[in-house]
């Protein structure tokens, strides 16, 4: 009988032990089961918001368009018409970058670029970006700079700006009335910080939480009302650790809310002790003959195969004061540049499309090097992803261009590589 109980007890033992494993793996398959249907619904909820995203610019594109080529034209106010084109259209390639850059850093092929920079350019750059969309909804806006401050600093200045305008842009969306802010303070002679305070309508404990989250926004109900793709905050964080620091926030519902982004960064020569000293180079260097309104002086060999590209790289080049020459492909183009040097009226610069019917911008540049070809040759590519620019270097062109190109920085490639060019053969 003893026997019996205690082979009783020890059944009903490993029955007990089993039952709690059991409960604990479905606990567990719950739990997993619950994250996966999360992870369902938001990434559904985005799909659904970026459809929106990209929507509603282009139906303000085309629509506006149709306008203009329609019937009622002559009715149209065009300037009014041509801004809000230019408007959406910027704010469908911000769609487009950040779903580039989320996808570059999941697959880790972001790469930064760091270079010595002024602090004080960065500064003066984002007070020009930003000031206007602050006063164009009544806000106060202010950079407040506390001294001492690096004059000099190695970092990657375009995604520095990148992130302030991101939570600068963020602080004026969703602020109605009062003051945006950035507070820029050098800390332990290793780190800039920067805080961006708002008056603007706050976030509860649970909505921040949830802030930098890729695919997820804080609230739904924020995303109807005020737009945006919710990966901003995403990408800036990862930017942010990716140069040594991170983002935090505090925030009061109704009140406000302040990020502060901090950074590492590697001092160089000068320490700005007052704000007299702290001046941006920018206004002292001169302008360059494309930023003047000078023309330059050169041939240039476009080879594009789209009709409308051609038509709208050649316009810039040619009110650059360069002559233009247009080759289909890069068999033709290759045709063109021997023809041309041959002529004794040699190209001066390449533009190359990459990616062409025929023969690709790759393997023209490739058979223009090989053949002994030094002239500058600058990429054009709608390619922006990780490894893009290397390959294109790796093929022998000289410079990177992303389209759509801004006539900005197309101006300045064009004018440094003819400098270039003019210098290595005198």
């Amino acid at each position: 009988a003893d026997e019996v109980r205690d082979a009783n007890a020890q059944l009903e033992d490993r029955i007990e032990e089993r039952t709690v494993e059991l409960s604990l793996t479905n606990q567990m398959l719950e739990a997993a089961l619950q994250h996966a249907e999360q992870a369902s619904q938001a990434k559904s909820n985005f799909l659904a918001n970026m459809s929106h995203e990209i929507r509603t610019p282009m139906t303000a594109i085309l629509g506006y368009i149709d306008l203009l080529s329609g019937e009622d034209a002559d009715k149209v106010d065009r300037v009014e018409t041509m801004t809000a084109v230019q408007t959406n259209g910027r704010h469908l390639m911000g769609v487009i970058n950040d779903i580039l850059d989320i996808s570059k850093i999941e697959a880790e092929q972001f790469e930064l670029d760091p270079e010595r920079c002024s602090l004080a350019e960065v500064l003066s750059q984002l007070e020009r970006m930003l000031r206007p969309r602050a006063e164009e909804k009544g806000l106060e806006f202010e950079i407040d700079r506390y001294f001492p401050l690096p004059q000099w600093i190695v970092a990657d200045p375009g995604r520095v700006r990148q992130i302030l305008v991101n939570l600068v842009g963020n602080a004026i969306k969703f602020t109605e009335h009062g003051r945006v802010c950035i507070e820029v303070r050098w800390r332990d002679r290793s780190r800039l910080a920067f805080a961006v305070t708002d008056t603007g309508i706050g976030m509860t404990r649970r909505e921040r939480s949830r802030l930098f989250q890729p695919f997820v926004q804080a609230d739904s109900s924020m995303a109807r009302r005020f737009g945006g793709t919710g990966l901003g905050l995403s990408i800036s964080r990862r930017l942010a650790e990716m140069m040594g620091g991170t983002i935090e926030v505090e925030s009061i519902p109704g009140k406000g809310s302040c990020f502060e982004c901090t950074i590492a960064v590697e001092e160089w020569e000068t320490v700005v002790e007052e704000r007299e000293q702290f001046v941006s180079p920018a206004a002292n260097v001169s302008k360059t003959p494309s930023a003047s309104g000078e023309t330059l002086q050169g041939r240039v060999l476009l080879a594009e195969d789209g009709v409308d590209n051609q038509r709208l790289i050649s316009f810039h080049v040619k009110k650059l004061g360069l002559d233009v020459t247009v080759a289909e492909n890069g068999r033709l183009a290759i045709e063109e540049y021997w023809s041309a040097a041959d002529g004794d009226a040699p190209y001066d610069l390449i533009l190359m499309d990459m990616q062409m019917p025929e023969m690709d911008g790759y393997s023209a540049t490739q058979n223009l090097r090989a053949r002994g070809v030094t002239c500058p040759i600058i990429a054009l590519t709608a390619h922006a992803m990780g490894g893009d620019r290397e390959r294109c270097l790796e093929a022998g062109c000289s410079d990177y261009l992303t389209k759509p190109l801004e006539p900005p920085t197309f101006r300045a490639k064009i004018t440094a590589a003819l400098a270039e060019r003019a210098t290595a053969t005198a």
